[in-house]
């Protein structure tokens, strides 16, 4: 079984100071992955740099087999992100937000029934055609999951995805987990929930100083 994500020898410095040390790793499909670790030990450079979003100090990222740095759409493609603070355009309502990442990414089938399902799901039917700029952080972080969602990847990277959510959200987040995992995607969260963490078929790594602990 060939791996979707290999990070080789992966770091990140701010001048002297190594927020991330080497890490070298692999997930394969259907591997479910919790990241512990106190406040400042990492989990959040390591996911960045996984994503494609924060600069390596050294160090390679492939994703489904192609180069994440060297901006390969293929790999780009494979990956989905969910950061703690999710960001999104002040012009665009939820909706419309789905309506441009499905367009996006050219997913198939009814787009509208499965935006429609994920916000439901999420408790963010009612507030589709709001802006998310008025959005409470637990909403906008709900709203980042099912932007997440809406379209189809291999690698599933969640900052601390549970922080600002309500329980019947937490339960959503388990269930469609616990799919994806049985669909072979990779997942690899950050979480600081034991209760949460205890709901999920995973295998639990940690970071203290910048160094991750298999």
């Amino acid at each position: 079984m060939d791996p979707v994500l290999e990070a080789n020898q992966v770091s990140r410095r701010y001048g002297s100071f190594e927020a991330l040390k080497p890490a070298t790793f692999a997930l394969y499909p259907g591997d479910m992955i919790t990241l512990g670790g106190p406040n400042g030990a990492g989990k959040s450079t390591l996911l960045l740099c996984l994503s494609g979003l924060l600069a390596l100090s050294s160090g390679t990222v492939t994703a489904n087999g192609h180069d994440l740095y060297a901006e390969e759409p293929e790999a780009r493609r494979a990956l989905a992100y969910v950061p703690d603070v999710p960001v999104f355009y002040n012009e665009l309502t939820a909706w419309e937000h789905l309506y441009f990442m499905a367009l996006a990414h050219q997913v198939d089938g009814d787009f509208e029934a499965r935006a429609r399902k994920l916000l439901e799901d999420f408790g963010l039917w009612q507030s589709r055609d709001l802006f998310p700029h008025a959005f409470s952080r637990g909403m906008r972080l709900k709203l980042g999951l099912a932007l997440a969602l809406i379209r189809p990847f291999r690698v599933l990277l969640l900052d601390e995805p549970t922080s600002a959510l309500d329980q019947d959200s937490v339960a959503v987040l388990v269930d469609t987990l616990d799919r994806l995992r049985r669909d072979g995607t990779a997942v690899l969260l950050s979480t600081h929930d034991p209760a949460f963490t205890g709901q999920l078929d995973s295998r639990n790594w940690r970071m203290a100083d910048g160094e991750l602990l298999l």
